[in-house]
């Protein structure tokens, strides 16, 4: 497989799949100076299963370079495509691969990247190693960086009867001082998707917090109770 090709056919199928007039809406949305293609998702999937099924990784090594490859592309879309690829091989959505996922997050440093490494690759790896990625994550709970605390928060929506609901807590509590509104959102929204697998204990926890909670959460986290 070559990095270079698997490249060269997503900027080709971008490019002409572009829409001038979709960009600019696009990238004010998303609030970014970055250059979009103004290819949505739906013009996107065809691309990205031309790209999965005529490129997939060897190994481990081949994975990276793609996904990284891609992701280091100036465009939105490129970076949306990246993640899509990383998200298409479960083999490679395990614990080694947390040091690529936290790149991403980092250097994604927005909603619209993060939310989906968080909650279709870090907490799909999650899922598969639960006791090495929950080692690997839990200091994200308290880092520096906004995005690795967001993730920590929302990496286990959709995990239902298998979430950890000691690590969502400890996710929770320890950022409810903080004034970030992705933050306040991120708490209430892992709060929301829990309550439709266990509603009394998301009760429970906001009965106990709620001195604590921004309003933002509260709201949230109550939206279906």
């Amino acid at each position: 497989m070559s990095t270079d090709q698997a490249i060269e056919l997503v900027q080709a199928e971008l490019a002409a799949a572009a829409d001038p007039e979709k960009a600019a809406p696009m990238a004010a949305y998303m609030k970014t100076d970055m250059p979009f293609y103004g290819v949505q998702k739906k013009g996107r999937a065809p691309i990205v299963r031309r790209l999965t099924n005529q490129f997939p990784p060897a190994d481990r090594a081949s994975y990276e370079r793609t996904v990284v490859g891609l992701w280091d592309l100036p465009h939105r879309e490129e970076k949306y495509v990246a993640i899509a690829y990383a998200r298409s091989f479960d083999t490679w959505v395990d614990a080694a691969s947390l040091p690529l996922f936290r790149r991403l997050i980092v250097e994604g440093a927005w909603w619209d990247l993060v939310d989906e490494i968080a909650i279709k690759l870090v907490g799909r790896a999650l899922l598969a190693e639960r006791e090495i990625v929950e080692g690997i994550i839990r200091p994200w709970i308290g880092d520096p960086d906004l995005w690795l605390r967001r993730t920590s928060l929302i990496c286990q929506i959709g995990h239902k009867s298998a979430t950890d609901t000691e690590f969502l807590a400890d996710a929770c509590s320890s950022n409810l001082g903080d004034s970030d509104f992705f933050i306040r959102k991120g708490i209430g929204w892992a709060l929301r998707e829990y309550a439709r697998t266990d509603q009394s204990w998301v009760r429970c926890y906001v009965a106990t917090h709620r001195e604590d909670m921004a309003g933002l959460s509260i709201r949230e986290a109550t939206k279906h109770l």
